[in-house]
Parts: C-alpha cells; sequence; structure tokens
C-alpha cells in the first residue's frame, strides 16, 4: 500500500540520508537499492550552485529522476529558530521544494532537539507556506504541539541521532501513535538494524527514515535492500493485524475428547 507526504503519494515508506557514505559511487548504488524516493540532503553539505559535493548532487539528481522521487533538504546542524528559518529559505530557492526537513539541535552530546526553538521555527515556516517534517523528540505532547501547528507529517526519534541503539521507548512511540491517529507518523534517527525499522512498522507508523545504519554498514547496498524488505515486511504485518499478547499458554492444537475426523461425516 502506498501512503502520502503532504498529498504526495509514494510507493516506500522508507525515506534515505545522503550522508557519510564511503563514496559517492556507494552512496547512489545503496540509494536505489532503497528503492526509497525520498532521499535528504542539507544546503550546508550540497550546494548546487558551488563547486563542493558537485558529483553528490549530479548523483543525487539521477536518483531522484530514475525513482520519480523527491527532495527533502533539511536544516541540519542548525541551533536556533532564526538559523533554521533562514537556511529552509535558501534550501527552498535552490531545490525547489517547499518541503522542509526541520531540524533545530538543542544540546550537542546527544543532538536533542530544542523543543521551544522548534516550535517557534515550526510555527514561522508554516505561515510561510512550508510544509515542514519537524524531527523531534518521543514527547507526546511535543508532537501533540507540532500537529496543532499544522504539521501533517512528525518524525520523532527512535533514540539520539547516530548511535543505532532502535527504539529506545516503545511505550512512547506506541503512545504518539495511538494519541494522533490522523498524522503521519516517520520514524527517524537512532534505528540501527532492519529489525528497528521493521518494528516500528508494526505499531503502526506510516514510515521510517534513516541514514547511519545503511551507509556505515560494512555493505551500504546490501544493507539498503534489507531495510527496504524489512519496512515493507512491517507494514505488512500491522494491516493483517498481529495476535494480542496474553499473559499464560494456550495450545496451538487445541486437544478434544475425540478426534476431529469423528465430528465430520459421523452419521454416516
Amino acid at each position: 500500500m502506498s501512503f502520502s507526504i503532504y498529498g504526495q503519494a509514494l510507493s516506500s515508506r522508507l525515506l534515505i540520508g545522503s550522508a557519510l557514505y564511503p563514496s559517492p559511487e556507494i552512496m547512489k548504488k545503496a540509494i536505489l537499492a532503497s528503492d526509497s524516493q525520498v532521499v535528504t540532503l542539507s544546503l550546508k553539505r550540497q550546494n548546487p550552485n558551488a563547486m563542493g559535493g558537485e558529483q553528490i548532487w549530479r548523483y543525487i539528481q539521477e536518483i531522484v529522476n530514475v525513482k520519480q522521487g523527491f527532495l527533502l533538504p533539511n536544516t541540519a546542524g542548525c541551533k536556533s529558530a532564526k538559523e533554521a528559518v533562514t537556511l529552509a529559505k535558501m534550501s527552498r530557492e535552490i531545490f525547489a521544494t517547499d518541503w522542509i526537513k526541520l531540524e533545530v539541535i538543542g544540546d550537542d552530546y546527544n543532538l536533542q532537539p530544542d523543543a521551544i526553538e522548534l516550535l517557534v521555527a515550526t510555527e514561522q515556516l508554516i505561515a510561510d507556506g512550508f510544509k515542514v517534517l519537524p524531527y523531534c523528540t518521543d514527547d507526546l505532547v511535543l508532537c501533540q504541539r507540532l500537529h496543532d501547528l499544522g504539521c501533517q507529517v512528525i518524525m520523532p526519534w527512535a533514540s539520539p541521532i547516530g548511535t543505532g541503539k532502535g527504539l529506545m521507548n516503545p511505550y512512547n512511540l506506541e503512545t504518539i501513535r495511538l494519541r494522533l491517529p490522523n498524522a503521519t507518523l516517520i520514524l527517524d534517527a537512532g534505528i540501527g538494524k532492519p529489525s528497528d525499522a521493521c518494528l516500528a512498522m508494526e505499531m503502526g507508523y506510516d514510515g521510517v527514515l534513516l541514514n547511519s545504519a545503511i551507509a556505515l554498514a560494512d555493505n551500504p547496498v546490501a544493507m539498503a535492500q534489507a531495510f527496504s524488505l524489512a519496512v515493507a515486511s512491517g507494514e505488512k504485518a500491522y494491516v493483517a493485524g498481529l495476535m494480542p499478547e496474553r499473559q499464560t499458554a494456550h495450545p496451538s492444537t487445541p486437544t478434544l475428547d475425540t478426534p476431529f475426523w469423528h465430528h465430520h461425516g459421523a452419521t454416516k
């Protein structure tokens, strides 16, 4: 089943970053292998009007063309609402999209988002016509505030960026899903294994965004394929409906007083 971001239908629920790969060639192969249609990039690293990163930018353009995909500029590295808003406006002009992955970092140790600055920047950008995809913690109230401001898509973290620790607080993530049934929820950051992505999808999340787990794998191309399968598998399991957990054991083959064939055709 497809899903959409701000009304744009997508065939893949995996969104992927373009940083940290061993080489531009491996980045291109890995992103293509992931089947993702959305590629994130930072203006601070990828300025198509500058000479630096020219090869990476060309590869990203080729990927987007092949996949009929979309760029998702981010404000990585920004530490204030003012800085993030300025960078978002520059990104919109250069990359020709009003999508913005909004990041406002509040702490250098664990790269935790600054909730207050994030809300300020979100309000300003939405008023300016942006379609904001905010990166935030797994704080329910913060996610509710972002949704109230007009964010159709919200991206709580699984755990701090680049840690690979997986879903640090499944209860919080499940509660966000339960309390915001109409929001598009994309789990972002901290995912280390394909099983982490599968678990998020089994919870009912709409998508997963990751970078380091693929880029830093021994074989990024093979890992990209593994994550693609994991996301698809988790989504199918959620749609199929997981059996409820039980406190006690139940035999998978119930015992009856008589063999089952005695219940069929017994009158013959």
